[in-house]
């Protein structure tokens, strides 16, 4: 657990604005995560576990955008405007970038038409389930030593729920998906850090000026 990391978050639970812009940061790349899996879906060929996946993540964007009305009541952050978000640019481009250089990865190693698709969408996941696993853990940790409103509790095990499925699917993917695995998520970390750096700017930028 990076010190940085239960740092900043202990910045962004102590005011309301920026929590509540963290919060919708989160809610959008769930949704974004639930918009990519619809995409990645065959007509025909969508099993329950896909089915399972998309309505999770919707709902966990869903949820988030919730907790935001814990902060600032029913008006707090209405959409995904960048005013209403911390490091906008990365929050949104996060996971399309994620997507983009898995998709070029596997085309290097000879993937194309549906096979590229299906691929694509089992390790973006896994390494978003991955990273989620771990942030999502040191974020409740946080709510709970502030004795905040906000919980992320029931996210955290459906998410734990999703890396099983995906860890299972890579078993099936392919037998040397570890090694595979690790290179997107080497990809995925570059792309996280960018974002909490930037993140981590714009709380630095907004704190009181004190003394």
């Amino acid at each position: 657990m990076p010190e940085s990391l239960t740092t900043l978050l202990t910045l962004l639970i102590a005011n309301d604005d920026l929590h509540a812009r963290w919060l919708n940061s989160l809610s959008l790349m769930e949704n974004t995560g639930a918009r990519k899996i619809a995409r990645y879906e065959h007509p025909v060929h969508t099993n329950l576990t896909i089915l399972k996946h998309a309505a999770e993540e919707a709902r966990h964007a869903y949820y988030l955008k919730k907790q935001i009305t814990r902060l600032l009541g029913e008006a707090g952050c209405p959409d995904y405007s960048y005013r209403y978000l911390l490091a906008p640019k990365h929050s949104h481009h996060y996971l399309r970038q994620l997507d983009l250089d898995t998709c070029r990865y596997l085309k290097q190693r000879g993937k194309q038409g549906r096979a590229l698709y299906d691929a694509a969408y089992i390790l973006v996941t896994y390494a978003i389930e991955v990273r989620a696993d771990e942030l999502y853990g040191v974020y409740q940790e946080a709510l709970t030593r502030a004795g905040s409103k906000v919980n992320v509790k029931s996210i955290i095990l459906e998410e734990a729920g999703h890396l099983e499925e995906m860890t299972r699917m890579l078993e099936a993917f392919d037998p040397q998906w570890q090694h595979i695995a690790a290179d997107i998520c080497a990809i995925e970390d570059c792309l996280y850090q960018q974002w909490l750096t930037a993140v981590a700017q714009v709380v630095a930028a907004e704190q009181p000026v004190t003394g």
